[in-house]
């Protein structure tokens, strides 16, 4: 009998769904302090995810979950980065 794999669930900061880990974006907060987006989810430091939906990061923006996930500032600069690295990698 084959043993059945649990699929690691995270939660994303805009919209606050849980969902398979794959299906979410990391956002990374790197121990120098640099904050970007992790595709392949092998960055260190500490993580936060979101949807792989550019509407998603702006809620996110919003109501300053990533701020909070981090316990840090992020300037402006990064979430347009970020918004910008997000749309150019949606499929």
């Amino acid at each position: 009998m084959q043993k059945v794999r649990k699929i690691p669930q995270r939660q994303c900061v805009g919209c606050r769904e849980m969902k398979d880990k794959k299906s979410l974006i990391r956002v990374v907060r790197s121990p120098e302090g640099e904050v970007s987006l992790d595709f392949v989810g092998k960055k260190p430091g500490r993580g936060a995810y979101v949807c792989r939906d550019v509407e998603c990061l702006k809620r996110a923006r919003k109501s300053r979950a990533l701020e909070r996930a981090f316990d840090t500032a992020i300037p402006a600069e990064v979430y347009d980065a970020m918004e910008r690295e997000m749309g150019g990698a949606d499929d």
